[in-house]
């Protein structure tokens, strides 16, 4: 379980939000929605640990995830507004960085299948440097693909996306809910994710 506790978020002189809180557990759906500013990348960095709160705490499983944070990031797959792709290494060669970076490896076979589930196989010996937008949130989105980690938190993950890719990764966030992982999204889109449950948190800006 992720519990979110009285969540507040200061930035400079302004305050984003406050008395954030909720719970999310196995086969649960989080969407957090609100306008630009409203600080819905910060809270999902806070839930993730890259950012501290002004007020409240973050738990798993009852603990908080500072002070049980091998354990936490063991189980966390955090793919932000800015896709962490390396732009001097191929598509494939991004994968393997990402999975060791997870502490695990990846083969070519999984990999070139990861690529081609989310329709990037083609571009699998290409610096991502020559890619497009839409091409690299992509290759960003097959590690999707590759982890078994129970939490995933994914900032605009549908943004940049043709429609076809977007029901394929609705799809694959609806396999890893069904299988008892978590999700939480921010997305301005409206596509239909299947959940054991769902939840929406608005923040206001």
């Amino acid at each position: 379980m992720l519990t979110a506790q009285s969540l507040a978020c200061l930035r400079g002189d302004r305050l984003l939000f406050k008395n954030v809180g909720f719970e999310l557990n196995a086969g649960g759906l989080l969407y957090v929605l609100g306008e630009n500013g409203s600080g819905k990348s910060s809270l999902l960095r806070m839930l993730c640990g890259l950012l501290m709160p002004e007020d409240g705490a973050v738990f798993w499983g009852g603990k908080k995830i500072k002070e049980d944070a091998e354990n936490f990031l063991s189980n966390l797959t955090y793919i932000g507004h800015l896709n962490g792709l390396k732009d001097d290494l191929t598509a494939q060669e991004n994968l393997y960085m990402g999975a060791r970076l997870a502490g695990s490896e990846v083969g070519e076979e999984s990999a070139l299948a990861a690529l081609a589930a989310i329709g990037i196989a083609h571009c699998a010996k290409l610096p991502v440097r020559v890619l497009s937008q839409g091409q690299k949130r992509r290759v960003a989105l097959a590690g999707l693909w590759l982890t078994d980690s129970k939490l995933w938190i994914l900032d605009e993950p549908f943004a940049a996306l043709d429609a076809a890719s977007v029901d394929v990764l609705a799809s694959r966030l609806g396999q890893h809910m069904s299988n008892g992982g978590m999700t939480i999204i921010t997305t301005h889109q409206d596509v239909t994710i299947n959940a054991q449950s769902i939840q929406t948190l608005r923040l206001s800006s």
